[in-house]
């Protein structure tokens, strides 16, 4: 029960949230050409990627080392 509310909760605020600051919206919404909105989004995933990436070699990582200590 717990797992279905929780991605529920997940689901509702991902569709709600902007990826965006008000400044950096402001400045990109009064610009006429979208290539710099595009440059700052694909700035924002590429830096929001990163850390999960990392923790997930790192877990990754971990599960191997135990996995190959239980043998």
């Amino acid at each position: 029960m717990k797992k279905i509310f929780f991605s529920i909760i997940f689901f509702v605020f991902t569709q709600i949230a902007n990826a965006q600051c008000a400044m950096c919206r402001a400045v990109l919404e009064s610009e006429t050409d979208n290539s710099m909105a595009e440059g700052v989004n694909n700035g924002i995933v590429y830096l929001a990627a990163i850390p999960y990436i990392l923790m997930g070699g790192l877990i990754y990582l971990i599960y191997r080392s135990r996995k190959k200590a239980d043998r």
